[in-house]
């Protein structure tokens, strides 16, 4: 279980279930366990109104210079 923040403010956007190792390109939909996010249209942004990522349909696509996270991640 892994948090992802936002980099400019450092709040709470989505505590989410990564599996396996490597960078976080996109969040599956399915493993988002608490959202903390706002969204407008297809754009998921932080209470801020830092655009953190776009919604895809089944995942979300992050912006990779607009959050951080911390946390462990399952291993597959």
């Amino acid at each position: 279980m892994i948090t992802i923040r936002c980099a400019r403010c450092k709040g709470k956007v989505f505590r989410y279930l990564k599996i396996g190792k490597g960078r976080l390109l996109h969040c599956w939909k399915g493993r988002i366990i608490k959202d903390y996010s706002l969204r407008n249209g297809n754009e998921v942004r932080c209470r801020c109104g830092s655009l953190i990522g776009i919604d895809e349909g089944k995942w979300i696509r992050m912006k990779q210079s607009s959050f951080i996270y911390s946390g462990a991640a399952k291993r597959s």
